[in-house]
């Protein structure tokens, strides 16, 4: 007790945790039935120790405390006379309370000096121990559960990358392939007697149903309008759709790799001016055509 008559935080939290004499239980409780300030103290210790149980991994106790601690346990190490064999020692109901034979045998007089103290430490600590090792694994699942969520996120994420990277890598190869096959029907498309002349460059690789085509010197479109390129089939197919552009303010325009059947052998191509959005059919006139040279 301090100079004001209250407890110490320390004896409070080794009340708190069953940890003192009988006693000094006694004199605290007589203490705390008339002392609001130190119930106060008492009720913040216990929610101290509640909250530390759940949430932080085993630590030594503080020093003073710890020091406490050792001079209770060496002020109850005393020889105790018997002439019968000692009353059972009731224990705290715990899961870990163990059962531990009399030292010495049946004739002694006396137990060891270092018995009682022994016996009576593991009953105060034993409860606690097992409070602290539940929390300790709690704690190490919660952050083992953290980690491995984040580690799928970051997973998933680079995999998402991988996809897109490859997916960009293959139509790269393929643009790359139809411009150096040297199977590629290479077409000219130009408007004739027409200052600059507009021109149209095809790469076309039947087998694959690949297609790049450049423009250049393209005319100026009305509102709402667009080129479409077409591919005329030498069977004699209705013509297939091979894409739409709309030119640049220096008449460029091009249509990369657009969907196509493979296999279509070509006869024509040839560019209309259609609706934004594309037809599926042309529109006459067909104001460029070329055809394989």
């Amino acid at each position: 007790m301090n100079a004001n008559k209250h407890f110490e935080q320390d004896d409070l939290a080794l009340y708190a945790m069953q940890l003192l004499s009988a006693e000094e239980v006694a004199a605290i409780t007589h203490h705390l039935e008339d002392c609001a300030e130190c119930s106060r103290e008492l009720a913040a210790v216990q929610g101290d120790l509640a909250i530390y149980a759940h949430t932080v991994d085993l630590h030594s106790p503080p020093a003073l405390a710890r020091e406490r601690l050792l001079k209770q346990v060496a002020r109850e190490k005393k020889i105790v006379p018997i002439s019968r064999p000692a009353p059972a020692i009731p224990e705290p109901e715990s899961p870990f309370r163990s059962e531990q034979p009399q030292r010495g045998d049946s004739g002694s007089s006396y137990f060891d000096e270092d018995e009682l103290p022994r016996r009576s430490f593991v009953r105060r600590a034993l409860p606690w121990v097992g409070w602290a090792v539940a929390a300790g694994l709690a704690v190490a699942a919660g952050r083992l559960y953290q980690e491995r969520e984040a580690l799928r996120t970051t997973v998933a994420s680079e995999h998402g990358q991988l996809v897109r990277l490859t997916a960009d890598a293959a139509e790269a190869r393929q643009l790359l392939d139809t411009m150096n096959d040297a199977t590629a029907m290479r077409v000219t498309l130009q408007k004739p007697k027409a200052p600059p002349v507009p021109q149209g460059r095809i790469t076309y690789v039947a087998d694959k149903g690949s297609l790049v085509f450049l423009a250049s010197n393209m005319e100026p479109l009305l509102p709402y309008k667009i080129y479409e390129l077409w591919l005329i089939p030498a069977d004699g197919r209705d013509p297939i759709p091979a894409g739409t552009f709309h030119p640049d303010a220096k008449g460029n325009g091009s249509v990369l790799l657009p969907t196509l059947p493979k296999g279509v052998e070509a006869k024509a191509f040839g560019v209309t001016v259609e609706d934004e959005g594309g037809a599926t059919t042309p529109t006459m006139p067909i104001i460029m055509a070329g055809t394989s040279s």
